[in-house]
């Protein structure tokens, strides 16, 4: 990896203040087949993205990536939050007895984060062709949210998005 995907940019700044924001229930029509495969880690993970990709939905974000992997690592969700560029870490757990799927993500996974949005914005811009370059330069703020899915064994999942987390 080259030091410039790993550098800070004064375009990715971390905004002043967040907001988080509380859903209750997840009810859906598709919980079932979501919740057949939570039975494991793996299966409880893909039941939170697809959980928190309904929430950024609803909330009138557009997805634009999901579990976009390089060889640092994996961004859960890249969106659009009208001209915002979202970079999204999704956290599930099934209870709160080791801390809050909000308490797992560390300065060191945050730090991760910020170094896999560069890597992207440079992977789209480096996979682009000349004439969309443009289409880049929108990208002027990225803002990076938690999405934490808390899913117990028994009772309603609760969602909870924490917009401008760090």
């Amino acid at each position: 990896m080259h030091k410039s995907h790993c550098a800070a940019s004064p375009g990715m700044r971390s905004p002043p203040e967040f907001a988080l924001e509380v859903v209750g229930v997840v009810r859906s029509s598709d919980e079932a087949a979501l919740l057949a495969g939570a039975s494991d880690r793996a299966g409880l993970g893909r039941y939170g993205e697809e959980v928190a990709a309904a929430h950024l939905i609803a909330a009138g974000l557009t997805i634009v990536a999901r579990n976009w992997r390089c060889r640092e690592g994996e961004v859960d969700i890249v969106a659009l939050d009208g001209e915002v560029l979202v970079m999204c870490e999704v956290k599930t757990r099934r209870g709160v007895g080791f801390g809050t799927p909000l308490d797992a993500v560390t300065p060191a996974k945050a730090a991760r984060l910020r170094r896999l949005a560069l890597r992207w914005l440079a992977d789209q811009r480096a996979g682009a062709v000349a004439s969309s370059t443009d289409e880049f330069a929108r990208y002027t703020e990225v803002r990076f949210d938690v999405v934490s899915v808390l899913r117990p064994l028994s009772g309603s999942t609760s969602v909870e998005h924490l917009r401008g987390a760090f």
